[in-house]
């Protein structure tokens, strides 16, 4: 969890419900709120000109959504929904920073997370350069296994559906079929009633 939920509520957070399929904001508005996921998948994204989707990150409990751009002037570059129905906390950006102003250990939390996130944008840009399909989704698997607890071989279940996957890489689902069986060939995933370990 990035910031305690009884020190948001402490600084006046409420709860918000979404549907799913709900957004909880759009390209385009203003931030004026700081989002913590209580429980359920959000997914930050964005619809290019032929309206191709990209998935930019999906998130889950714990983790905060855009909250970067509560410290710069610029409005939402992805829109953000609900992947499944979601409970958010919503902290308004004064009450935010005033908590940052009055517990400076989470500021140093914070730069962790924008660490991480930042780490992430680098591995996916380098990945996503490649021609290769299986790169892309290497690096997309790698990233996210790096959160798990093992680190065995077949150990992280996938937890991205094959147009989820797409999404993230710029890949058409069906490249993503056959690279993932291509994969399988090659012992780099095992793959189960339809669930990818890797």
């Amino acid at each position: 969890m990035l910031i305690n939920e009884e020190l948001l509520y402490q600084y006046g957070a409420v709860t918000q419900s979404l549907q799913k399929q709900e957004y909880l904001f759009h390209e385009g508005d203003v931030p004026k709120s700081y989002y913590q996921i209580i429980e359920g998948r959000v997914k930050l994204s964005h619809n290019n000109e032929e309206g191709k989707e990209f998935i930019q990150t999906i998130l889950t409990e714990g983790q905060s959504a855009c909250e970067l751009l509560l410290f710069i002037d610029y409005n939402y570059p992805v829109s953000c929904v609900a992947l499944e129905n979601s409970t958010i906390l919503k902290l308004s950006k004064p009450n935010f920073e005033k908590l940052l102003d009055d517990h400076p250990t989470i500021s140093r939390d914070l730069n962790v997370f924008f660490s991480g996130r930042l780490y992430q944008k680098l591995i996916m840009l380098q990945n996503n350069a490649s021609l290769n399909p299986e790169i892309r989704l290497k690096g997309i698997m790698s990233y996210y296994k790096s959160f798990n607890q093992s680190d065995k071989k077949y150990s992280f279940e996938i937890p991205f559906t094959r147009q989820e996957l797409a999404s993230f890489t710029g890949l058409r689902v069906e490249t993503v079929i056959r690279a993932f069986k291509k994969m399988e060939v090659d012992k780099i995933v095992r793959i189960e009633n339809r669930k990818i370990y890797y």
